[in-house]
This record gives structure tokens, sequence and C-alpha cells, in this order.
């Protein structure tokens, strides 16, 4: 028989596990669909180390642990968890929909889609080495902080992103400088604030034009932005670049169900519902007016959608009051 559930969370990222964690609060029948290996979305596949500050109550956590202590907050509850598992179609039924993937289908009530960016690939370096010198000299995130020890390292990159992973290194590479092609940053106040601060060597206004990898290490050619002058070559151990992503929500254009936009992200309204009655969607592949691309947002997103499914398909089930009502073995 097809496995039925109260609500299905497409997308296993901090906001999607969230929504798993307050639908199981709601004692909805939930399962929790991602196609990645693992939960935890963009911030455990490629900033595990990252320190992640806009989450209340907690001044600075790695993004591995953030993702550890949700998946420790979901344990109380029988959730049903499938990894490594892409969504390939929803379609509507009388009384919910039928969710496809390559491991089969199932039914659903109702249907959170929590998939933030999408399928989502980092930004290239474009110069001929760069495939050849990948996972071996240039990197695209720090996944493993005791790989850059006591080296000499380059990030590339004027964002929030860059600034994170300079700062996330100068404790431990044996020295730091942080490449730019604008003399300004496009990070928030404070982190620029910190960066001044730090130890990080600023280098601007510069781009990548060459790379080459010698006995030395990795000769990186910077061309001058902007002004006349010979290009410069500085050799480190590694360069990571952070020129942010490229997103892809292509996927969701195959589904028999076709959710509106805004802003080329889904369009929802005050209770995260989007245009097809019974789905709703929350996290970084929402708009709305006002919307802040925060995982704070998306936490604050998730219970809102979970509450308006609740009310509008299950009246009768009885909603936490306080959050004191969760297990005590947690407290």
């Amino acid at each position: 028989m097809t496995e039925q559930f109260d609500i299905t969370i497409i997308g296993g990222g901090p906001a999607g596990m969230f929504a798993a964690f307050y639908a199981g609060m709601n004692n909805a029948k939930t399962q929790v669909i991602e196609s990645l290996a693992e939960l935890g979305g963009q911030v455990n596949a490629l900033y595990p180390e990252k320190t992640i500050l806009d989450v209340a109550g907690l001044p600075a956590v790695s993004g591995r642990d953030l993702i550890a202590n949700q998946q420790k907050q979901n344990a109380q509850f029988p959730l049903t968890v499938k990894t490594g598992e892409t969504v390939t179609n929803v379609t509507a039924m009388e009384d919910g929909f039928t969710i496809t993937t390559p491991a089969g289908t199932s039914q659903s009530k109702a249907v959170i889609v929590a998939i933030g960016n999408g399928a989502f690939a980092p930004r290239k370096l474009n110069v001929a080495t760069a495939d050849d010198l990948t996972g071996k000299h240039l990197f695209y995130s720090v996944r493993d902080l005791e790989r850059f020890r006591d080296k000499v390292v380059m990030v590339a990159g004027g964002g929030d992103a860059a600034i994170d992973q300079a700062l996330m290194l100068e404790p431990v590479a044996k020295s730091v400088t942080l490449l730019h092609r604008r003399a300004q940053f496009r990070g928030l106040p404070h982190m620029v604030d910190l960066l001044q601060q730090s130890s990080v060597h600023v280098q601007t206004p510069y781009l990548i034009r060459d790379l080459a990898e010698t006995p030395a290490g990795l000769d990186v050619t910077l061309k001058p932005v902007g002004q006349a002058g010979d290009p410069v070559h500085t050799t480190v151990d590694d360069l990571i670049v952070s020129y942010g992503f490229t997103s892809d929500h292509s996927a969701l254009a195959k589904w028999d169900v076709q959710l509106a936009e805004s802003q080329r992200l889904i369009a929802v309204d005050s209770t995260m519902a989007t245009s097809v009655d019974g789905i709703y969607a929350i996290g970084d592949g929402v708009m709305y007016p006002g919307k802040q691309p925060l995982i704070a947002t998306g936490y604050g997103e998730a219970p809102v959608a979970v509450r308006s499914i609740m009310t509008r398909f299950f009246p009768d089930h009885h909603g936490p009051v306080h959050s004191t009502s969760l297990d005590s073995k947690l407290l």
C-alpha cells in the first residue's frame, strides 16, 4: 500500500528540519525528503565549519554543530526521513498529493517545500587550469579547517561568505589574504569591521588571471582592475574561491503542480501558502515583501507553515501552546 502522511517536507536543510520538528510537536505524521545524502542542506554540504551568527540564543555555532543539534531535536519524534532521494513529481489528488521519487510514491495531505536555492553549485573560477587544480590547491568551500592548518591561504571573493571563510581560517592558517575585485566589500558592516580588526591581509582591486602549480606552491597571477599596471604574482599553498553559487529550480517546473513565482522564487502569502492549495513553502527559496534570506527567517517561517496546515486540514488537532512542552530529556 502507498504510505500516507499528514505533511511531506521537501528539503532537509535547517528550515525543513525545523518544520519537521514543529510538525512533530503537532503530532502530525511527517516525512522529510532530501536529495543529498545527509540532512543539513548547504550548511552541512558546503559550510560545516562556518560560524553561524544569526540564530537567536547562540552567539556562535558551527554549521556542523547546528545541524547535529537539530537532528537531536528531531529525534524525539517518529519522523520518516528519506535522504538521497529527489522529488521528481508532485501531483494533486482529490484529497492531497502524490509525491514521486525514484524510490517510489507516497501520499500526503499537505506539502511544505523547503528546497532553499534548489540544486546548487559554486561559481567556478574562470581560468584554464582551474579544473586540474580543484581539490589539490583550489577549493570552493572549507569543509575541514585542519586541511589548511599552517598554510598560506588566499580567499577570493567580496561577500559575507568570503569574509566568513577568511576570518574562520585566520586562527588556523599561517597567513590569510582576502582578494577582491573592488575596494569595498559587500558583506554586512559588522563582518567588515571584524575583517578590518583581524590579521587578514586585504588585497584589492584584483582579479585572478591565471594559476600554475610550482615546486614552491600555487603561483597566482593577479590582474589589476580598473587601473594600469603589470600583472602581480603571489605564491600561496591553497586558494579558496568564494564567488557564490548558481541555483537551479528547474526540477519544480517538471512537477504536475505549478507554483507561482516572484523574482524567480516561490511566491507565498503571510501564511506561507503558495498558489496551490495545500502546498506551502519556506526558506531561501520563497519570496514575499520584506523577505530576508537568513537561517533565522526560515526558522520563523517553519512554524507558520505547519500551524497553517494544521488549522486548515486538521482543525481537531491540538498544537503546542508553549515550547515548554518539549521533551524534558532535551533540556
